[in-house]
Formats: structure tokens, sequence, C-alpha cells
């Protein structure tokens, strides 16, 4: 015996089950979060580049043949 969902209805009018519903939520605010972060990433990408940002980079290689002399030597 088949039981229809009552919780909610998709978008093609489909019944969906509580858990469809949940999950659809969850799968909505990540897709939002997602876009969000993108967004986010886009408007500061060129604070990012490699050309603007030299001085990490050495200063992590520098930090690395501190630490380890003998297997860095030819950063």
């Amino acid at each position: 015996m088949a039981f229809k969902g009552t919780a909610g209805k998709s978008a093609s009018g489909a019944s969906m089950s509580k858990y469809d519903v949940e999950v659809e939520a969850r799968l909505q605010a990540l897709e939002k979060a997602v876009a969000e972060c993108k967004a986010a990433c886009a408007a500061t990408a060129h604070t990012h580049t490699s050309e603007s940002s030299g001085g990490d980079v050495s200063a992590v290689v520098a930090a690395l043949k501190a630490q380890w002399p003998n297997k860095f030597t030819d950063l």
C-alpha cells in the first residue's frame, strides 16, 4: 500500500513527505550560502592575487627554512 506525502508540494505539484520538505529547505539554505560565498569571493578576488600578496609567500618560505633548514634550502 502506497502512502502519499502530505507535508508539502514540490514545484511540479507532486506530494512531498515531511522529510522531503526538510531536505528541500536545507538544500535551498545551502544554495543561498554558496551564492553568498561566491559573491563575497568575487568582491575580494582582486586582493588575493599572487602579485599583491608576494610578501605572504616569502614569510611562509622563511618560516619553513627556519624550522627545517635542511629540507627547504632550495626554495
